[in-house]
């Protein structure tokens, strides 16, 4: 019998694996060990670019998770992005201590600075690394759980569904644009000085931040990979494809898609707490729409329904971001993302990894048609 981890891997999934495997040694190698004069030396610069990306490719797994495999079309996935880095944001504003502006060792810059008389009870606990990396979880965890908890069971499904979490992130984002919510306002959360007792803008904890960025998208690609070749994921693909189908077999198809969207809020959430301390600052604009139908772009590019493809369309996209966006065709920019959807959509509707994976298929079914023996005929 084949362990259960080779088994839940195919050939896509194991090179995937290999090569985020050897990027996690050899990036921060490379950054740590020759010299900045050396050809060889990765700036670190470029190795907290990666890492966001890393951090861009675990949103667009747990997007193609419940979009690819259950149907579940949320135009609203940045608010659980949003709420982990605002976790992770809180705990690295509770390290600052007496080094803020205002020295207060207890209040951050921005409550000293409006007049707040004391700190928040939400805010309790979060001086704790263990509290803060539960509350990464819990909290779009239980967000979403709710929601999905009232939504399915209503039954909103397609457009409508998509809709309400639009309206539910752009909520989000009105309140903690607030001065009064306890969350730094229009300003957020920044000016960060260390994670676990290193200083966040090291050298070394970037390359180490770039590491544990990796190593979550290998945790989260494993498991998004067991759930999806289980009996569980052919039940959310049969959701997918055929949910009143699925409801009169007598399966309570809410049930499963309030776990999956539950699951998906939460992979959100560590890679929203996996981006703050590497971008530095963590506000509002974070639960902008914009930004969640971005990602699912990202997904759509890449190949709904792959995982592999939702990562690769995650970097390939952020990429021609960064680089179009400090030239001549940076006011270009959102006009590029838009056409780059509608010709994906029309030319490759599979998205890059689907398509190679229907031709890979199809070229494989007529090599084995053409060699396959023939049939003995009857004789006459």
């Amino acid at each position: 019998m084949m362990p259960p981890l080779i088994r839940i891997l195919d050939r896509g999934s194991m090179i995937f694996l290999i090569v985020l495997g050897v990027l996690t040694v050899l990036v921060p190698f490379l950054n740590l060990v020759f010299p900045p004069s050396s050809v060889f030396h990765v700036p670190t610069y470029l190795v907290a670019l990666f890492g966001k990306y890393v951090c861009y490719a675990i949103l667009a797994l747990s997007i193609d998770l419940i979009w690819g495999y259950a149907g579940i079309l949320s135009l609203g996935h940045g608010a659980f992005f949003a709420l982990g880095g605002y976790a992770m944001g809180m705990y690295l504003m509770r390290q600052i201590g007496t080094r803020g502006v205002y020295a207060d060792p207890i209040l951050p810059d921005f409550m000293v600075f409006l007049n707040w008389p004391e700190l928040p009870v939400f805010w309790y606990g979060f001086q704790h690394f263990p509290y803060a990396l539960l509350m990464v979880v819990l909290v779009p965890g239980a967000l979403a759980f709710v929601f999905g908890w009232f939504a399915f069971r209503s039954r909103v499904t397609g457009v409508y569904l998509s809709i309400i979490t639009q309206a539910l992130t752009y909520a989000l984002l009105l309140g903690f644009f607030r001065n009064n919510f306890g969350f730094g306002g229009n300003n957020g959360l920044t000016d960060f000085k260390d994670i676990l007792g290193f200083n966040v803008q090291a050298q070394g904890t970037r390359a180490a931040l770039f590491a544990a960025s990796c190593i979550a998208l290998a945790l989260g690609f494993l498991i998004c990979r067991a759930l999806v070749t289980s009996k569980f994921g052919k039940m959310l693909v049969a959701i997918r494809d055929a949910e009143p189908r699925t409801r009169f077999l007598g399966y309570r198809a809410e049930s499963y898609k309030v776990f999956v969207f539950t699951l998906s809020a939460c992979m959100a959430g560590v890679a929203g707490a996996l981006y703050v301390p590497q971008v530095g600052i963590i506000n509002p604009s974070e639960f902008s729409p914009a930004n969640s139908i971005e990602a699912v772009i990202w997904v759509a590019v890449g190949g709904r329904g792959t995982l592999t493809g939702a990562v690769i369309g995650a970097i390939l996209v952020n990429y021609a971001k960064t680089t179009f966006t400090s030239g001549p065709l940076a006011p270009y920019w959102l006009f590029m993302l838009g056409g780059l959807f509608v010709a994906v959509t029309l030319l490759l509707p599979r998205g890059i990894v689907g398509t190679w994976q229907w031709w890979t298929e199809r070229r494989r079914a007529s090599a084995a048609a053409g060699t396959a023996p023939r049939a003995p005929q009857a004789a006459e």
